[in-house]
């Protein structure tokens, strides 16, 4: 379910490396449906290595009942432990129609779209419960512009760092790369300007 494990350096650990379980995410990859039942398992990602799989039942039968039951092993110190997590479900009804799907943090109630287990935790529960930031709020301006030119360029599948070009993938719309070029030129006309406010601070420095 996507890849963990950055923006833990210092202070509390980040959204960003915790595992999460996203219920959104799950519905647009049918491994949760309304109406129906289905389970299987969650995996994560640390780079490119696994880094836990956890199983899981969504009975969304339902709606007014509906539930999302966790089941996983953690080790420590040479003890397993096994866990399983039950988390209501509940819907609101936007005013464009459908329904949207929401968790209930089993700590606190709370509603919420994800669920986070840092590091060194064995349950999953809110942000709020936690008190997790996210890894964009504790950088610096300038480190934040070049890190979302970064995020650009991954996504595109490209070499990242400035100045580094980028390329249309194959099988990418045209008009939709052509909405990323316009933000890759604007994040690297700002990671420019910001180069250059740090090249002058140094000049001051060395004057």
């Amino acid at each position: 379910m996507g890849g963990y494990g950055s923006g833990q350096r210092y202070g509390r650990p980040t959204a960003d490396a915790s595992r999460r379980i996203d219920l959104a995410w799950m519905i647009r990859k049918r491994l949760a449906l309304p109406g129906a039942i289905r389970g299987g398992d969650l995996s994560w990602t640390r780079g490119d290595q696994p880094a836990g799989r956890i199983g899981f039942t969504c009975d969304m039968r339902d709606p007014e009942q509906a539930t999302l039951v966790l089941q996983y092993t953690i080790t420590e110190s040479s003890e397993t432990r096994d866990y399983t997590q039950r988390i209501r479900l509940s819907y609101t009804q936007p005013h464009y129609g459908g329904k949207r799907w929401w968790m209930h943090c089993p700590v606190n109630g709370q509603r919420v779209g994800k669920l986070y287990m840092p590091p060194g935790a064995e349950t999953f529960a809110s942000r709020t419960v936690w008190r997790l930031g996210y890894q964009s709020q504790r950088v610096t301006r300038r480190d934040a512009v070049f890190e979302r030119l970064f995020r650009l360029q991954k996504k595109l599948g490209c070499p990242q760092g400035w100045e580094s070009p980028i390329r249309r993938p194959k099988g990418m719309h045209h008009r939709t790369y052509a909405r990323l070029e316009d933000e890759y030129e604007y994040l690297d006309n700002l990671c420019a300007a910001e180069m250059m406010h740090v090249i002058g601070l140094l000049k001051e420095r060395c004057w």
